[in-house]
């Protein structure tokens, strides 16, 4: 049984973590991503960087069983096992610069209880307010959704997307999603422990991040227009798991693009619009 009203009481909860953004973990990204170049300080930091820095360090013995840290913290204590990074908004109002100390405040927004296919899903709605030395840099709302241990596992697939206009093969290796869990000192196990990926949470294999989908999409609208976005929004609808390569898509829109992440023959995992 849910208590939505004792959830409900973690809304407008907030808290505020700052780090200094070093040469050293720019250059980290960029290899993680196979961007090539120096990395000097004052230069624009790579897109989407954000997501490594200020995470919370919670020390080992106070992680759960699925690496992630114990409930009732910031996030609300959610008494459904499976948690996932739904989707979220981000408005980018100027670039994150080498060297500079970077903030950001959550705030808890909402939480609220909704009837899926396998059971109850309740989603958390986190507004993230993002400086670089002061100066205003990002808002992104984030959507975390929790749901049942019967909603793991890969269901029944809804038809194959359509070929971008604009298109990119991806391998999901396990060292490139390794990195990416070391780089956001993201602990949960799904992204790296392939036994407890297979025995426990019942998937065919390692699931690639969310924030790693939603990245390689943003890097991939820039590399199309030559510049970042002003506006990102994205969804996730399905899984990508390290069993076999997936692309990158992209069709042109009045607004912008329109990007979506899938595997060659399956359905769109992570759909997004970007607009300048």
């Amino acid at each position: 049984m849910i208590d939505l009203d004792h959830l409900r009481g973690w809304i407008g909860r907030s808290e505020t973590q700052s780090e200094l953004l070093t040469h050293a973990l720019a250059a980290r990204f960029r290899a993680t991503f196979d961007q090539a170049g120096p990395v000097q300080d004052g230069d624009p930091a790579p897109v989407m960087i954000h997501l490594c820095l200020a995470q919370p360090a919670v020390p080992t013995s106070e992680l759960g069983p699925d690496g992630h840290p114990e409930r009732g913290g910031f996030l609300p204590p959610v008494p459904l096992p499976r948690r996932m990074w739904a989707g979220g908004a981000l408005t980018f109002h100027d670039d994150i610069r080498v060297g500079e100390t970077v903030t950001r405040q959550s705030t808890i927004q909402d939480v609220a209880l909704k009837e899926g296919r396998s059971g109850a899903l309740c989603f958390v709605t986190v507004q993230h307010e993002i400086t670089a030395n002061g100066r205003a840099v990002l808002s992104e709302r984030q959507d975390i959704v929790y749901r049942p241990a019967e909603a793991a596992g890969r269901a029944a697939s809804p038809p194959p997307a359509a070929q971008g206009q604009y298109r990119m093969r991806v391998t999901p290796s396990a060292p490139l999603l390794f990195r990416y869990s070391a780089l956001t000192f993201n602990g949960h196990r799904i992204h790296y422990d392939t036994p407890y990926v297979r025995e426990v949470e019942h998937y065919p294999g390692l699931i690639v991040h969310g924030p790693l989908q939603a990245t390689m999409l943003v890097q991939y609208a820039e590399k199309l227009r030559g510049r970042r976005p002003s506006q990102f929004d994205f969804r996730s609808l399905s899984p990508l798991f390290d069993d076999a390569d997936f692309t990158l898509n992209a069709r042109d829109e009045d607004h912008g693009l329109h990007l979506w992440t899938s595997y060659a023959d399956g359905p769109v995992a992570m759909q997004a619009d970007a607009r300048w």
